[in-house]
């Protein structure tokens, strides 16, 4: 035992000696002469890449002096991250090129559309999107940027110069600035001389929220189609402006994995997909197994991985005349971790990342009229492709749900369209300013119907990530997908957000209807400011209008604020947020009158949002980034850490997202009971349904799936419990509009983003099931027919008085990735009406 101590001791000591002594020659290829006027990586960051975790101030600073030394590199900021860090991207290539690179991109753009063919391609230099590090955490992609791009800079020879006349390289080293910069100092400072390979060491556990995530905590590698967050707005602008034939994406996995790269399991693929964008993935797979032959590294490919969901860097190109192409590189998690590889070191996960960015690029040169002749094709074959009619959608009390919605086309580079005038089809009325017309015939008609499609058969059952996202649906939108493009109106080449919406003066009341998506930061504003305002509970009519459930009404008598004051501050609210208040000159309506006790009073909320160890950090982020970026409500994180020491009567509502372990101990729970019981509305979701249950905040009722394994072999087995998983689909549920759950939805039905086997049975009362499953629930997406019969009409909402206060409890995220927008309102409701209910 002795012996075997003193080995592990020699051994750590040796290892902690050459990593240590890291040089610059252990990633770059063998004899090559580089430039000395291009400054290194260690002249500029202190240090050869792989000794320190490289911070993005440090990465940016070296790319800045690149640009300035190197006549192959032009620099440009795309805009900033929430924490104002730059989102840059390089632009590398050959001095000829740069001389006439805006007719290079001209040419790329033209290989999209109706001109493609006239396209001369015979030296036209194909385009490499290459991008680093979309998480944090899985840094080796972001330094191996800092050797790549000193590679490309300064290596001499004719071999580079080939290369660089045959490929233009839009390089972003960073994906995920906020980040990138939190996980560095996190490697950084729990890093020790003597360096520890024991995944046991603190070094290797990052704490709450980890820096896979941007500031709001989302995965930004689910968002290159919703486009919500700023990183995912730079680049998709950049990738739409060139249209890149091959689009890397340089990720990590588990320590004990090897490397892998696409293609990934094909029965995944999304159909949408050409059968030859796989053919070319294959192709240029041989590139990277050649390199990481030559170096020694372990791989495997056409495993675990998929390329369905068109949200992710590594498939969206697949939906537009691209290539995308994943690495996931087995993670130190640090600067050395034990593993069943031995011991794995932040350099040799660096020099990995690097090797395949160059072999990347080796294909990209050989195969550059195959993939330039292939997004030609990609596009010209789309356009032959039948498509006479248009999508139609909209809201016809909701303008900027589907405003938000043509947002996220314009990004992607489609044509929109004014409806002409009304329209009314099968009971839905789309209005003139409220909706839009996409015709399909366009350039992005495979896109556009990637984002459109309700898909409900699959040729696998197994799902790397979400199997729909229908768009219309995730923004509670009324459309169709055959309108006649006889509804098209004027083509809106710049879209914009407004309504007329001047507030007529009133000596009586202000009426404020709750469809429109940001009514309740209107509500928000008006009550901060100390004015009484209160929502009525039936509908009514008023001076030859109607007003639905959930309507604020705001009298002008017994205010703080005078009748001018008042007066202004609602137009103020109505511009800023897009909606109609109307003054009234009588409180006699047909219906309730404005008088009646059927108006509720409602009162400023004080949210606290549980955040920390035991908390889901992307549904936390998610409510963080819905009430600071979207309504400009204040929420205070309150810690699991802490929780014991908080003062909870400072708080109305506290928001409980999904966790993943025990959050709070015995005494933590009974301070949050009394908390609800003295008046408090404690709102949960997911896994918060069994912590309420076994806790007593409500009686649940659950249903449980039988999930009986037959003619299963053990090779199977792995197969038949990955299928009764909801990875993420979407479900039709009735809704009773009465309820104030359901306060400013208009149709009787909602569309609801599952991806829990969390099934409720209904209450014996049907007025406590305002939220209630189909009985044939399901519009996209997988889910095993077990689990489908096991969710047809169960309940994903519960409601329960506690004492003089509330526990609500959503079986499923409302705000999933920021571009659910259609239910959001249900956690808005939630707040503003619990006391209603």
């Amino acid at each position: 035992m002795k012996y075997i101590f003193t080995c592990i001791i020699a051994l750590l000591s040796l290892f902690s000696f050459s990593q240590n002594d890291i040089s610059l020659e252990y990633y770059l290829p063998k004899g090559i002469n580089y430039n000395p006027e291009i400054p290194t990586p260690q002249s500029i960051l202190g240090y050869v890449p792989g000794k320190w975790h490289a911070t993005h101030d440090k990465l940016l600073n070296y790319m800045r002096a690149l640009a300035k030394a190197s006549p192959r590199i032009t620099i440009q900021e795309r805009g900033t991250t929430f924490e104002d860090r730059p989102i840059i991207l390089l632009t590398i290539t050959s001095e000829k090129n740069h001389t006439n690179l805006s007719e290079i991109q001209k040419k790329h753009v033209e290989l999209t559309q109706k001109e493609a063919s006239s396209v001369d391609i015979e030296n036209l230099p194909a385009v490499v999107y290459q991008g680093f590090s979309i998480h944090g955490n899985e840094p080796s992609g972001s330094n191996a940027s800092l050797v790549a791009a000193y590679y490309l800079a300064a290596a001499q020879g004719q071999e580079i110069n080939n290369l660089l006349d045959n490929v233009v390289i839009l390089f972003d080293p960073s994906l995920n600035p906020d980040g990138l910069q939190r996980f560095a100092y996190w490697a950084n400072t729990n890093k020790s001389k003597n360096i520890n390979p024991d995944p046991q060491d603190r070094e290797y556990s990052e704490v709450w929220p980890g820096a896979r995530t941007n500031h709001y905590w989302f995965d930004m590698n689910r968002d290159w189609l919703p486009v919500q967050l700023p990183e995912s707005k730079a680049r998709i602008q950049t990738f739409h402006q060139w249209y890149p034939n091959i689009l890397t994406d340089h990720h990590e996995m588990g320590s004990n994995s090897t490397f892998f790269f696409q293609p990934g399991i094909q029965s995944r693929t999304h159909p949408l997909t050409p059968k030859l964008n796989q053919k070319l993935t294959k192709e240029i797979a041989n590139y990277h197994a050649k390199a990481l032959d030559n170096i020694g590294s372990l791989y495997y490919t056409e495993e675990n991985f998929d390329d369905f969901y068109y949200g992710k860097g590594s498939t969206f190109p697949d939906i537009n005349g691209g290539i995308g192409i994943l690495f996931e590189q087995g993670s130190s998690r640090g600067h050395a971790q034990q593993t069943e590889n031995g011991i794995l070191t932040f350099p040799f996960t660096i020099r990995n990342q690097f090797t395949t960015a160059l072999s990347t690029l080796e294909a990209a040169q050989s195969m550059r009229k195959e993939l330039l002749e292939y997004k030609r094709s990609f596009y010209s074959n789309a356009r032959n492709e039948p498509a006479k009619d248009a999508y139609l959608f909209g809201n016809e009390k909701d303008a900027a749900s589907s405003y938000h919605l043509a947002e996220i086309l314009k990004k992607h580079q489609v044509k929109l369209y004014d409806l002409k005038q009304d329209v009314s089809i099968k009971g839905n009325v789309f209005k003139k300013g409220y909706s839009y017309v996409v015709p399909k015939n366009q350039r992005q008609k495979r896109l556009l119907k990637a984002i459109f499609e309700k898909r409900t058969t699959f040729q696998d059952s197994l799902f790397y990530d979400v199997s729909a996202w229908t768009f219309p649906l995730a923004f509670n939108l009324d459309y169709t997908d055959n309108a006649p493009t006889s509804y098209l109106g004027n083509e809106i080449s710049e879209l914009t957000h407004k309504k007329e919406n001047t507030v007529i003066k009133s000596k009586y009341a202000y009426l404020m209807q709750w469809h429109e998506y940001y009514t309740p930061k209107a509500l928000y504003s008006i009550l901060s400011k100390g004015i009484r305002a209160k929502v009525g509970m039936k509908p009514f009519s008023l001076e030859n209008n109607d007003y639905d459930y959930g309507t604020i009404m705001i009298p002008v008598q017994n205010q703080r604020l005078n009748n001018e004051e008042l007066h202004r501050l609602l137009q103020q609210v109505a511009l800023e947020n897009h909606i109609d208040i109307t003054g009234v000159s009588t409180g006699l309506t047909k219906g309730i009158d404005l008088g009646s006790n059927k108006f509720k009073a409602l009162s400023l909320p004080r949210i606290g949002l549980i955040t920390g160890k035991g908390i889901t950090s992307y549904d936390a982020g998610e409510v963080w980034h819905l009430m600071d970026q979207r309504y400009d409500i204040p929420i205070t994180k309150l810690t699991t850490d802490n929780f014991g020491k908080i003062e909870l009567s400072k708080y109305t509502h506290i928001i409980l997202p999904n966790s993943w372990g025990q959050a709070f101990d015995k005494q933590e729970i009974e301070k949050l009971k009394t908390w609800v019981y003295n008046g408090g509305t404690l709102i949960g979701y997911r896994n918060a349904a069994q912590f309420f249950a076994t806790n007593e905040f409500m009686k649940i009722e659950f249903v449980t799936p039988e999930n009986t394994a037959k003619n299963i072999t053990f090779e199977q087995k792995q197969d038949f419990y990955g299928a009764q998983v909801i990875g993420g689909a979407i479900f039709e549920a009735n809704i009773d509009r009465s309820h104030p759950i359901n306060f400013g939805y208009k149709n009787d039905k909602i569309s609801l983003f599952r991806n829990t086997k969390l099934f409720i049975k209904p209450d014996k009362q049907s007025y406590n099931n305002p939220i209630r499953y189909t009985k044939n629930p399901l519009l996209s997406g997988y889910i095993s027919q077990t689990n489908l019969d096991s969710l047809s009409g169960t309940v994903p909402f519960r409601h329960h008085n506690m004492g003089k206060g509330n526990t609500v409890l959503f079986t499923d995220n409302t705000n999933f990735r920021a571009f659910w927008y259609g239910t959001n309102k249900l956690l808005m409701n939630a707040i503003f009406f619990s006391n209603t209910m």
